[in-house]
């Protein structure tokens, strides 16, 4: 699951990797069928053996955090595929309703950021080192509250087209921005996503500008 924090929405993403296969089943923790893939023709003939999925994220005014927990409800999802050679492949993962809290006390450069992209930008000059206290508790106010274990940040600055993604270990909460990156221009959009033990990622958005 994936939780933005700054805009206010929840989604389920998922990733399937293996042996190829022609068709696909994914069964929720109750044992009904919320995925079901098929190849056909060509496609069915070289057969599939990954697949990245994001789901639609509407903000929490359409789709309230209540409603879509009760939507994907806790617990083991199962995964089905039929091989190439007509074998049944076996898979499944635990879905969690802890989310980790957001990162937070965010600063550039030793100023404070913006409460968010609409507001005063905050204008840096020189190096942009981005730092935020690290996460080891349980959102707040959305999910369910219990022990979070934080496996990665991931970093990500952009400008225009242009964009910079970074995985960093769960102990090191500071990145700064290559020059080569800040030579692009002077206005950048950033996102922190802090990635629990179980898969669920929780984001926070900003921006700032550069002299």
């Amino acid at each position: 699951m994936e939780l933005n924090n700054t805009d206010g929405d929840l989604g389920i993403h998922g990733s399937i990797d293996g042996d190829a296969w022609s068709l696909l089943n994914v069964e929720d923790p109750r044992e009904r069928t919320i995925l079901r893939l098929s190849a056909m023709g060509r496609l069915r003939q070289q057969g599939m053996t990954q697949l990245f999925f994001e789901s639609a994220e509407p903000t929490f005014d359409e789709l309230s955090p209540a409603e879509f927990f009760k939507r994907f409800p806790e617990g083991e999802y199962s995964i089905e595929a039929i091989s190439l050679e007509g074998d049944i492949l076996f898979g499944d993962v635990m879905l969690s309703h802890v989310m980790a809290a957001p990162p937070s006390h965010i600063t550039l450069s030793g100023t404070p950021a913006a409460r968010n992209c609409s507001d005063t930008l905050p204008v840096i000059s020189g190096p942009v080192v981005i730092r935020w206290d690290p996460v080891v508790m349980s959102h707040p106010t959305i999910g369910r509250t219990g022990p979070v274990e934080i496996v990665r940040y991931q970093f990500f600055v952009e400008i225009g087209s242009t964009k910079l993604a970074v995985d960093l270990p769960p102990t090191v909460t500071e990145f700064e921005v290559p020059r080569e990156i800040l030579r692009l221009g002077n206005r950048f959009k950033f996102e922190i996503i802090a990635r629990t033990a179980t898969g669920n990622n929780t984001a926070v958005e900003n921006c700032f500008l550069t002299r």
